[in-house]
């Protein structure tokens, strides 16, 4: 069926294509389908053209009622954009002083080019943004000059400086006690002592703690961050401020571009030493300093490269090919290297073992010590404060007060008496004024020391007391009215068990004698296999007891010492011609025999010769050392007649008998002939000068010591009439009356500020106004530590720096002060400071590469060496007026200081905070940095322990 139906269909259809081609002909399908294109491409161009007017037409009818206007401001900036850019002008006035102002424009340009141009041209080649920056730093630079010519810097410099300096080595100096409290606990001392530190920042300062910006770099780059845009709101003009991206820019380059690698450079220990070096450029290095270095090093590190460094040096001197005189100079040298390296061997085994000995504490046990005479200690500064405070704690001080007292009463007295005896030739009569002055002043004595109200008593033969009474009730006072009762109270202090015998078994004395610099430094033993090279062709040993002696040697040993000239010669060093004489000495013990040269010049001889007979008066009738000769002092004939007198000089010396007369001698002696650069005392000029000063100075001196002991009303009687003798007045008579009838106690040991609190401005009434003494004493206080010492000892150094002052600069030193610190803020200062920044951050106008970190080993080089330089130029005169170990201590207290990173970076931040208060007072930057640095984990763990011990209190 299927099959019939498709047959029908194919039929009927080819029926009908052949009738159609037989109706129309062949071409009538060709315009059949033409008709059907045309008729569907008709109807698509109707359709478009109709719904496209209609479309336009409905959309004007609506587009008030849905679309919103087209904006303006983009043709407007279209427009503005093809115009062409018109140039901006810039005041370059900044400060008012052209020396400033050019160094300033090159700063700023140089900072635009370096940290800007060189990705902004990548960018755009439009100009107008780099001006507008440009113009907003030099808007805030011209606001900060403004702000700097109407601050006053002389507080700034002279008090908060000072203080904030003086704030962070307490803080440092507190931190060390702590970290030796805990002993040898502690792995990693240096972390340890950072935080310490810090722990301590807070329990001083109590609202704020730096440990964050120290210790993290992000978030010191945070807070620098902070501070610049507080700056910018301060200085840059509304409208500039709130443009964002100017901001930023120029946040970013203060911050990131100049402050923090400024802050690094200050901060970092290394440029630190080097800068410490070249400050003192002009000072020579002294080999014994050197070696003291070497010796009281505890940083392996920094013994370890002076060990590689020595070793190098030995190397190469061994690798020389000399003959004749040289090789004797670097034998000399390859000996000095040889010791150097020993030192450094010896001490690094002790630290690593960990069997670091107290050099003080050996030596009191050992108990073989130079021995110092009662009357040498009275009246010597530094060896009376010791035995001054052995004395309070033995109870016997009122035996020595009463000495001091009296003493001064005599010179006082005799003072007075010529003054009056002078005005009575005058015809000026005022002996009843000046008798009842002086019996007020012995009433006083006698009360305060001697009477039965007395607390406490000198204990003494009750008939001297009462015959003294006698005198002063019935007899005019006389300079010499106590003599009986203080030579009784001598003889007590010098032979009583409790005193002055004791004294010298105590440890105080032994510091006494590292004060005096008599208890000398270890040195170190050769090997035992018999090595003999050290310093300068001498064995490896020394005069001085080493560790190893003090520990192994028995107390009754023996040592004998000979000495004689072997030889004789001239030397030419830098263009000056000297006579060099070599000593040969020779040490004996008991169980060794050692022998050294060591060599001296003829100056070195008279130095001696007048430093011992200064000591020693007795020995200037007994040795007599050669006398000078201007001209033809080099020939031969000469020379050798200098030898003969110069080694009898020292068999005189080196006698036994002389010796044993002299025991404190033997200390003089072994310093002369040990191996080592001498080290001169005072020049010749000096040592004139005191021939004709040092009786006024030693009166002066027992004058100072007595009224300095005195109870502090009774010492401002005293001092009053010792400086107004010439001035008797009713005043001062009145004065005196009162500080006798008024007395406090003895001597208090007072502190003007407590353990843990900021170095206050003011130290006293009588200090503050003198811009100088404060400054120096505040200084000499933490940096020695004098606060912790005895207040007569202050009270000494107090006036002794009253006394240099005034001597060198005069009572108008305040004036100057105000006149250095405005020529410090001066045009030309300023600028040159500005250029140095300059040249420090562009050399040649050229960005400074960053530079490299130093090698570990120069850099612990450094370190020594600036100790050295340090040790090497501090006066003998602070060594006589604070202690050598005290004056050594402090200063390298203060250069370890510098050697934390992070410490460094709060002293300078410090520094800055203090100068952002002082340039803007009315801006509360005290606050803002409060609420800075309050994230600080000290600050938070401070509050926590605060809180806690607080809280049980609160609750009750």
């Amino acid at each position: 069926l299927v099959l019939q139906t498709s047959l029908s269909i194919w039929g009927w259809g080819s029926l009908g294509v052949v009738l159609f081609l037989v109706t129309f002909g062949p071409f009538a399908i060709f315009y059949f389908a033409f008709y059907i294109l045309c008729f569907v491409g008709g109807g698509f161009a109707v359709t478009l053209l109709f719904g496209k007017s209609n479309s336009e037409k409905y959309l004007e009818q609506c587009e008030h009622s849905f679309l919103p206007c087209t904006s303006v401001g983009i043709p407007k900036c279209i427009e503005e954009m093809k115009r062409e850019a018109r140039p901006i002008k810039i005041d370059r006035r900044l400060t008012g002083a052209n020396i400033i102002d050019e160094p300033l424009q090159q700063v700023i340009q140089f900072s635009l080019r370096d940290y800007v141009q060189y990705w902004y041209y990548t960018l755009s080649d439009d100009e107008s943004f780099l001006l507008e920056i440009r113009q907003a730093l030099q808007y805030a630079l011209v606001q900060f000059s403004a702000r700097s010519k109407e601050t006053d810097w002389q507080p700034y410099f002279t008090t908060r400086l000072v203080d904030d300096f003086g704030t962070h080595l307490r803080v440092f100096r507190k931190a060390q006690q702590r970290i030796a409290e805990k002993g040898d606990q502690l792995k990693d001392q240096a972390e340890e002592l950072v935080d310490t530190f810090f722990e301590v920042e807070v329990e001083m300062e109590k609202e704020v703690c730096r440990d964050l910006v120290c210790t993290s770099p992000k978030d010191e780059e945070g807070f620098l961050r902070d501070l610049c845009e507080v700056l910018l709101y301060i200085l840059l003009p509304p409208g500039d401020f709130q443009n964002k991206i100017m901001r930023y820019f120029v946040r970013e380059i203060l911050s990131r571009g100049i402050l923090l690698p400024l802050i690094n450079q200050l901060s970092d220990p290394d440029y630190i030493n080097q800068y410490v070096i070249w400050m003192i450029r002009d000072s020579n290095c002294n080999y014994e300093a050197f070696m003291n270095i070497i010796k009281l090093s505890d940083n392996i590190g920094e013994l370890e490269a002076v060990k590689d460094k020595a070793s190098e040096e030995l190397q190469y001197l061994r690798s020389l090919d000399t003959a004749g005189d040289d090789i004797n100079t670097i034998k000399n040298q390859i000996n000095s290297l040889l010791y150097v390296i020993k030192v450094c061997d010896s001490r690094i085994q002790r630290l690593q073992s960990g069997k670091e000995i107290d050099t003080v504490k050996l030596a009191a046990n050992f108990g073989k010590l130079c021995t110092v005479p009662l009357d040498h200690i009275l009246v010597d500064n530094v060896a009376l404060q010791f035995f001054m405070d052995y004395m309070q704690q033995t109870g016997g001080q009122a035996h020595l007060f009463f000495w001091m007292t009296v003493e001064g009463y005599r010179v006082t007295a005799q003072q007075q008496l010529e003054v009056l005896q002078s005005r009575q030739k005058d015809g000026k009569h005022q002996t009843n004024q000046t008798k009842g002055l002086l019996r007020a002043a012995a009433f006083g004595v006698y009360e305060q020391y001697l009477s039965e109200k007395a607390s406490p008593r000198v204990n003494i033969d009750d008939n001297l007391v009462a015959k003294l009474a006698e005198t002063l009730n019935h007899e005019d006072p006389t300079p010499e009215i106590f003599d009986d009762i203080q030579r009784k109270v001598y003889e007590l202090m010098l032979r009583d068990e409790r005193f002055y015998p004791s004294f010298k078994q105590n440890v105080l004395y032994v510091r006494m004698l590292a004060e005096l610099d008599m208890l000398k430094d270890p040195s170190f033993r050769g090997s035992d296999d018999g090595e003999g090279e050290s310093f300068n062709g001498s064995p490896t040993g020394s005069i001085n007891l080493s560790l190893d002696d003090l520990s192994n040697v028995p107390s009754d040993e023996t040592v004998q010492l000979h000495a004689y000239i072997s030889d004789t010669g001239v030397c030419n060093d830098h263009g000056k011609t000297y006579a060099l004489y070599a000593i040969t000495v020779h040490r004996r013990n008991p169980n060794s025999e050692e022998t050294w040269k060591t060599y001296r010049r003829y100056s070195d001889f008279h130095d001696f010769h007048m430093r011992i007979t200064e000591q020693f008066e007795n020995l200037a009738n007994i040795l007599k050392l050669p006398g000078k000769k201007t001209f033809n002092n080099m020939d031969r004939e000469f020379l050798e007649k200098r030898k003969k007198d110069l080694n009898a000089y020292l068999q005189l010396l080196l006698n036994p008998e002389m010796m044993k007369a002299s025991p404190a001698l033997a200390h003089y002696v072994y310093d002369f002939l040990e191996n080592k650069a001498y080290s001169k005392g005072k020049g010749d000029f000096a040592r004139k000068m005191d021939t004709f000063v040092n009786p006024l100075r030693n009166s002066m001196r027992n004058v100072s010591n007595a009224v300095k002991a005195l109870p502090d009303s009774l010492a401002e009687g005293m001092t009053k009439m010792s400086d107004n003798m010439g001035k008797m007045s009713e005043r001062l008579g009145q004065d005196i009356k009162q500080s006798f009838f008024k007395v406090p106690p003895l001597i208090q040991k007072t502190y003007s500020d407590p353990d843990h609190c900021r170095v206050a401005a003011p130290i006293d009434d009588n200090v503050d106004d003198n811009i100088p003494l404060r400054v120096m004493l505040l200084l000499m206080d933490e940096v020695f530590d004098l606060k912790e010492r005895n207040q007569w000892l202050r009270r000494n150094i107090k006036n002794l720096l009253q006394q240099l002052i005034r001597a060198t600069y005069g009572d108008t030193i305040n004036r100057k002060i105000v006149d250095h610190v405005d020529w410090m803020t001066s045009p030309e200062q300023v600028a040159d400071a500005v250029k140095r920044f300059r040249d420090a951050f562009w050399p040649n106008g050229i960005l400074a590469e960053a530079v490299p970190r130093r090698d570990k080993a120069i850099r612990m080089r450094t370190r020594v060496a600036g100790k050295t330089k340090l040790l090497e130029v501090m006066p003998d005169e602070l060594k006589h007026i604070i202690g050598a170990e005290t004056t050594r201590k402090g200063i390298l207290r203060v250069f370890e200081m510098f050697q934390h990173a992070q410490l460094n970076k709060r002293m300078v931040y410090v520094f800055l905070e203090r100068f952002l208060e002082t340039l803007f007072p009315q801006n509360k930057f005290r606050e803002l940095f409060n609420k800075l640095h309050s994230r600080s984990k000290q600050m938070q763990r401070y509050k926590q322990r605060l809180y806690s011990t607080q809280a049980p209190s609160l609750q009750k």
